[in-house]
């Protein structure tokens, strides 16, 4: 899928985006900026595209960021979490405690990789990960609980009958006191944002400006409460400049390297001057 105004000269950036709500505070418009060459595609093909050259920059799983050498980041344009946040959900069928199984939802790395992290160490062992196919609904695996992301978990977590749920953004706040960076703006290597920086914080600008309206229509299409989306976008995701981005990055890096999931190594750096605002505590549900 190609955005409308996007641009195919060889002097354009190549950027992906994600088709999901969460992505449209952070791209919106983004296609229509000059030099910008905007696609849309599931994070798994964003991240085939930032590995094998085709795309510069990408909207994907900040885990990408300690699975290859070289890579940077478009600081403080990230989508992150201060706590409960209703678009990553491990739905349980006994309480956590007695959870034996859990089947992952390939669609996010990131989101899998952090319920590894937060289970693996708990009292009386590390449950079973099952990772279903791409495609297969996690739900109807046979396991205790089921990782959910992105819209279908929002849809989800709204059904009159949605089971009890662990929230892995706010159990990471808890615990660590930093925030979650689910995804980023990714750089791949040899790649210079700097002359379309701007483009970026224009595209964001513009979402944070209509995040009631783009609430409004997901809660039109998807027959949602219409609340419910927007304490989604303007209370539960961050999409602003956080000073301990980097912190928290580096924490989850630490953290799933522990377990053997990423590279401890890999230190990408923040590419551009954007100045962060004071720090935000995080939020109990």
């Amino acid at each position: 899928m190609r955005y409308k105004g996007a641009m195919s000269s060889t002097s354009s950036l190549r950027v992906g985006t994600v088709p999901y709500l969460v992505g449209r505070p952070l791209d919106l418009g983004l296609g229509d900026e000059e030099g910008i060459d905007l696609t849309a595609a599931v994070p798994a093909r964003l991240v085939e595209g930032l590995r094998e050259g085709s795309l510069d920059v990408a909207l994907v799983s900040s885990i990408e960021l300690f699975r290859r050498e070289g890579y940077g980041y478009l600081p403080g344009l990230a989508v992150s979490g201060r706590g409960y946040v209703a678009s990553v959900q491990l739905f349980l069928r006994r309480a956590v405690e007695e959870v034996r199984s859990i089947a992952l939802d390939p669609s996010s790395r990131t989101a899998a990789t952090l319920v590894r992290v937060l289970l693996t160490e708990r009292p009386g062992g590390a449950p079973e990960f099952k990772e279903v196919a791409a495609g297969d609904d996690p739900r109807e695996a046979d396991c205790d609980g089921w990782l959910r992301i992105g819209d279908a978990a929002l849809r989800e977590v709204a059904a009159p009958d949605a089971p009890a749920v662990f929230n892995p953004s706010q159990v990471w706040c808890e615990r660590t006191g930093l925030p979650f960076v689910f995804a980023a703006w990714v750089v791949r290597p040899g790649v210079d944002p700097s002359p379309w920086l701007a483009a970026f914080e224009r595209a964001r600008e513009r979402g944070l400006a209509r995040l009631d309206e783009l609430a409004a229509g997901a809660a039109r299409d998807w027959h949602l409460p219409p609340e419910l989306c927007k304490r989604y976008l303007r209370e539960e995701c961050v999409f602003e400049s956080l000073p301990d981005m980097h912190a928290a990055l580096l924490a989850f890096r630490d953290a799933a390297a522990a377990l053997g999931l990423c590279s401890g190594a890999f230190d990408p750096l923040p590419l551009g001057d954007l100045r962060p605002p004071p720090p935000v505590p995080c939020r109990r549900e």
